[in-house]
């Protein structure tokens, strides 16, 4: 045997650190730092950066998998094996293979034509310790090449999810580390330029009418209020009454085993002390364990904590449910009510996010489209909702029906149907105010937005909650007095 049983260059890379050099130099780098100032961002992006830790450790190790590689390998491995005789008779074809394919071949024949003649005994081991090196130098520069390519693809990912981030830092700066941990999850998605805008001048359309941002804050805190132990995450420990079987407890006697209980002995067992003779067997008996023993098994009664799921006022838990924002998108909503309902939407899916729910939004007019704000790319979603132009006339009753159908589902409990709309629409019939009734008294709400003056109080009825805010500039002001 000419070399090592084993090659295991596929690791070199994670065993000499450069993953972790790699790493270090992503973190210490200016640009990185200067835009993950925010504890929650940074701490996001190191856990980034770890997951990416281990997904390319394992490409790179595959590295060894490629063709070339494996027939390189290959041969190494059964050179190592012969003994000096057969290297000398066979090592030239083996040669002759790796020539298109292997950066050790001019380096082979080279060393060949100097030992030509020679047949020196070492000569093979030599051999194989050069060409052990010259694969490992290959494997090793094969690894770096893709480390380096996921390392630019990982920095260009950063750079977008920062610049997402930054745009979206009403998030990141009232969110704690788990809602940001999400929105960076949503960040993948590649953005525009025009996207970003769409979706700031939202954000700033929001600042301006703090009273859309006050709406938006009720409707989120409302599902905290909720009192109901069944949507009461949060178990309590308090002390109970336990009975658990016990050998200890002598309520029954049920059986007869070998121990050294005096105060279970058989009364047999004392016959040994009866006779000087016989008193060393039960001394010996004793301590071997081996007296006959009465087998005792009861109850025994111990106070200790049981987990009990019982609702605790002080450290409530609730299990929020979604938000289903639906939209009017009709012609009416056109202009400054169109405004309104997206900054509220676009509020309710920041506190979605800042509380961990899901975010829906569909848009009514004489159909509906859909759209899930906190899934995966939500913020394609985002965007895409936000450049959609209203027109066409008011239905509500389809998207009414589809709502109340998803919040039947048993996921949607504690959940918040939000209708923006001007109400300029008839009221709806008795089989869905009655599927409303039921949701309500199964902990669900529903709440009204309205942007108008003029919408159908018998329509708004049906809600639990309902807000007014008339868009026009004499309303506006009206409400300032």
């Amino acid at each position: 045997m000419l070399g090592a049983d084993g090659l295991n260059l596929a690791l070199m890379i994670a065993d000499s650190g450069i993953i972790d050099t790699a790493i270090n130099d992503l973190l210490a780098r200016s640009q990185v730092m200067m835009m993950a100032e925010d504890r929650g961002v940074r701490t996001t992006v190191k856990n980034h950066l770890l997951k990416w830790r281990g997904s390319v450790k394992k490409r790179i190790t595959r590295v060894c998998e490629t063709e070339r590689f494996q027939q390189e390998l290959g041969y190494y491995q059964e050179v190592i094996h012969w003994d000096e005789e057969t290297f000398f008779k066979r090592i030239d074809d083996v040669i002759k293979k790796l020539e298109w394919h292997s950066a050790f071949y001019l380096q082979a024949r080279r060393l060949m034509e100097k030992n030509k003649g020679i047949h020196n005994p070492m000569f093979p081991h030599f051999f194989c310790d050069q060409w052990y090196k010259s694969l490992s130098d290959a494997i090793k520069q094969a690894q770096v090449m893709e480390l380096e390519a996921n390392k630019e693809k990982l920095l260009t990912d950063l750079y977008q999810r920062m610049e997402t981030m930054r745009n979206m830092d009403k998030i990141t700066e009232s969110g704690d580390e788990s809602s940001v941990g999400r929105l960076w999850d949503m960040a993948s998605a590649k953005l525009s330029r025009s996207d970003l805008t769409v979706m700031k001048r939202h954000a700033e359309f929001l600042k301006k009418h703090q009273t859309l941002q006050e709406i938006a804050e009720t409707l989120g805190r409302m599902a905290s209020d909720v009192d109901d132990p069944d949507l009461n995450r949060a178990p309590t420990e308090e002390p109970q009454m336990v009975e658990e079987k016990s050998d200890e407890a002598t309520d029954d006697i049920v059986g007869i085993h070998e121990s050294d209980d005096l105060n279970k002995m058989l009364p047999n067992e004392t016959l040994f002390l009866a006779y000087p003779e016989l008193e060393v067997i039960f001394y010996k008996h004793l301590v071997d364990k081996r007296l006959m023993n009465y087998r005792m098994q009861g109850k025994s009664r111990t106070l200790r904590k049981v987990r009990a799921h019982k609702p605790n006022n002080k450290q409530a838990d609730i299990e929020k449910g979604p938000f289903i924002v639906c939209v009017d998108a009709s012609g009416s909503m056109h202009g400054f009510p169109e405004q309104c309902a997206k900054a509220i939407a676009y509020a309710l899916m920041q506190i979605a996010l800042a509380e961990d729910r899901d975010c829906y939004v569909m848009l009514f007019s004489t159909e509906h489209i859909t759209y899930e704000l906190t899934k995966q790319d939500g913020l394609r979603e985002v965007s895409d909702f936000l450049s959609y132009s209203f027109h066409g006339g008011t239905d509500l009753e389809p998207v009414l029906k589809k709502s109340v159908e998803l919040m039947t589902n048993g996921t949607y409990k504690n959940a918040d149907l939000v209708v923006i709309s001007d109400f300029i629409a008839p009221k709806q019939n008795d089989e869905i105010l009655g599927q409303v009734n039921r949701l309500k008294n199964a902990k669900n709400r529903f709440h009204a937005i309205t942007l108008s003056r003029y919408g159908n109080p018998e329509l708004m009825s049906m809600f639990d909650h309902c807000w007014h805010y008339h868009p026009n500039i004499f309303g506006r002001l009206a409400r300032k007095w």
